[in-house]
């Protein structure tokens, strides 16, 4: 038998929420976090009223009916966001008559939503690969068949094929990509790079492209150096898929623009920062897409995005990687006018 007195000490010094429903069936003691959670006040008010999500008072009857701890789960919304506690009631016996129930919330919401991002992500893997791997088979069929003999066909399908599986290769590369740096994500670079440099490279790099595409780079250095903590090859990457993405989404005939400077107090870094920005002057981005263009496989325009051999991937990478050097990204468009990316990388090492 434990003293009411001694359960309130106790309960007050856990950090999780905590409520005692004595065998009356009404609250006895709620610690500071169920406080915060279920509100104020409802000390002495019977659990119904109190708790009354169907599921958590079935729980709880059945808790102070049969004396047998059980489990179930609590819904709430805190700022806007649906959060997911893990509940369990298990009985207790007071000083007062009868068995009472103690019930505690563990909050499980980031358990859930890495859970729901891992079957998300499996299944958009699964789409993305299942639709090149289809068109595969069928041009297989089709030319081990009635296309055996048809050499114009045969030239044709072979070139879909090439594509298809091109796509596919660039798709698993991306993710082989996303999955390293991911795993490096908590490991700050320690060598110093030059920023610069590595963008010069990137452009050269996509110089082909740009010539096909009647696009012209131009690149404006406003200092000297331009040197901050980073791994090169990743760096590279940044800026390869961003001045890549300008020229393919700004249009024909058009120029994309890279500057460079030294911001000497970046607010969001609290400190100095190399700032890259890429500008191209094509149809632009609806700002309300905005926010969700890092997110792994979102496509503003899925159908345009696939044509030009997008993986839905790019974004996500270019996020990681900058997290990595703990760096901001940020994006500004509107429809008409364009749009800008800009990565900033701090100087100093935190």
């Amino acid at each position: 038998m434990i003293k009411n007195e001694a359960m309130q000490t106790v309960l007050t010094g856990v950090p999780i929420p905590l409520v005692l429903v004595a065998a009356d069936e009404h609250v006895q003691i709620l610690n500071p976090e169920a406080e915060k959670l279920l509100g104020y006040g409802l000390t002495g008010r019977h659990y119904i009223s109190v708790l009354r999500q169907p599921i958590l008072l079935d729980c709880v009857e059945a808790v102070l009916r049969d004396a047998a701890p059980g489990e179930t789960r609590y819904i709430s919304n805190e700022a806007g966001r649906e959060t997911t506690y893990l509940v369990t009631c298990a009985p207790v016996t007071l000083e007062t008559p009868g068995t009472g129930a103690i019930i505690s919330f563990n909050d499980v919401t980031l358990r859930e939503e890495a859970g729901q991002m891992r079957r998300d992500f499996v299944a958009n893997v699964s789409h993305e690969l299942r639709t090149p791997l289809t068109a595969l088979l069928g041009f297989i069929e089709t030319l081990s068949g009635a296309a055996k003999d048809d050499a114009a066909a045969r030239t044709r399908f072979l070139e879909i094929m090439e594509t298809e599986a091109t796509r596919m290769n660039r798709l698993v590369g991306d993710l082989l990509s996303l999955s390293r740096v991911e795993s490096e994500e908590r490991i700050r670079p320690n060598d110093m790079v030059d920023v610069e440099v590595l963008v010069r490279s990137a452009v050269q790099s996509l110089s082909a492209l740009a010539l096909a595409e009647n696009v012209q780079i131009v690149v404006k250095v406003d200092e000297s150096s331009m040197k901050a903590p980073g791994d090169s090859d990743q760096l590279l990457q940044v800026f390869t898929n961003l001045i890549e993405n300008a020229i393919k989404y700004g249009g024909r005939n058009k120029t994309v623009e890279v500057n460079l400077s030294i911001s000497t107090n970046e607010n969001s870094l609290r400190g100095p920062g190399v700032r890259v920005e890429v500008i191209d002057h094509g149809a632009g981005i609806d700002p309300q897409y905005l926010p969700r263009l890092t997110e792994r496989f979102y496509r503003v325009d899925s159908h345009r995005s696939r044509e030009m051999g997008g993986t839905g991937l790019g974004l996500a990478i270019v996020k990681h990687i900058i997290n990595r050097h703990r760096g901001r990204l940020r994006i500004s468009s509107a429809t008409g006018e364009g749009s800008k990316f800009s990565v900033v990388l701090p100087i100093r090492k935190a």
